[in-house]
């Protein structure tokens, strides 16, 4: 598909993080200075997930008032509509932001009004996912997810757990999840992403509707036949997940794999500014790398509206949209 098309066709996101994801122009304005590119992109040559996490310092110093966090909103649907995202998922940690005086209920109603300001203004429609911290307590995790709660079906579709996977393994957090479900809170979880097929599994047990990542599933067919038979989403990054090292090269990235063996595959960007990436830039990727074909890039778009949380009115909309497209 020619970079016009790919970019005229109308997209769902579901795997990506605000801080990650807020442009150069926003973060210069809030910090009072030029940001220089290398700032916040990844250089071509990362060698870790580490060194690519050294880059959302920045981003996180711009989302400490409820002022700058409603602009924050308002500047990623700006973004992301550019590309005519019909329905975008993001993710960020509230915890990152809240302090004394900056309630973590204060920080989720200031992000939400500023992505109703961009609605408003660009008409994508969106989402937020709360994300748990891996390095974080379970306590303080578990009273962000009952704030967050208060918030569920008003712009808050699920929660998260995202972090240093290698550290902090999925074991590590049964009760957390077990929780979210008493609270009624749906939940999707980061696993797989660091080489731990293991983690996918439990996820999956645990009860998450998607997978972020999941290319550990790689070579795997009893965990693929698990995330299968559930009908769980699997959230690819390919561009992230190639600078992070999460495989050795473009030639062991499994998207072939799961598409053939019939998964829920989405296409995400996971961090837009962070990987200089969009979701026309991925998909233009993807099939320059691994022969994805035309009908494919549609069945994916399709499979994130799906399984996505978006009300039923919203899927209905955009299927039509995405079945129309030719």
């Amino acid at each position: 598909m020619e970079k016009e098309k790919l970019k005229s066709m109308p997209k769902v996101e579901l795997h990506c993080h605000l801080d990650g994801s807020l442009s150069r122009s926003f973060i210069s304005q809030e910090l009072g200075r030029e940001v220089d590119p290398t700032e916040l992109q990844v250089a071509y040559g990362c060698r870790s997930l580490k060194e690519y996490l050294e880059k959302f310092d920045l981003p996180v110093q711009c989302l400490q008032s409820e002022k700058s966090m409603r602009k924050a909103g308002y500047d990623f649907i700006r973004s992301v509509a550019a590309e005519n995202m019909k329905y975008v998922e993001v993710r960020f940690a509230p915890l990152f932001s809240a302090h004394e005086g900056f309630s973590t209920e204060q920080v989720i109603e200031a992000l939400l009004n500023g992505l109703e300001d961009g609605r408003k203004d660009f008409g994508t429609e969106s989402n937020i996912i709360v994300c748990a911290m891996r390095h974080q307590s379970e306590e303080d995790n578990l009273a962000m997810f009952r704030a967050a709660r208060n918030f569920l079906g008003e712009g808050v579709c699920c929660g998260d757990l995202a972090g240093d996977e290698a550290a902090w393994p999925m074991k590590n957090f049964v009760y957390l999840f077990e929780e979210a479900k008493q609270l009624g809170l749906p939940f999707v979880i980061h696993a797989g992403e660091c080489g731990s097929a293991e983690n996918i599994r439990e996820a999956v047990e645990c009860g998450a509707r998607r997978i972020g990542h999941g290319i550990a599933m790689k070579g795997h067919p009893d965990i693929i036949k698990l995330v299968k038979d559930t009908r769980t989403g699997v959230e690819m990054c390919p561009i992230s997940n190639l600078q992070t090292k999460a495989v050795e090269g473009p030639e062991d990235y499994p998207m072939r794999e799961f598409l053939d063996n019939g998964l829920l595959v989405t296409v995400n960007t996971d961090n837009r500014t962070v990987s200089n990436t969009s979701i026309s830039r991925e998909l233009g990727f993807i099939q320059e790398t691994y022969g994805i074909r035309d009908d494919e890039l549609k069945l994916m778009m399709e499979n994130a509206v799906r399984v996505s949380f978006a009300g039923d009115s919203v899927k209905d909309r955009i299927l039509k949209e995405i079945r129309a497209f030719g």
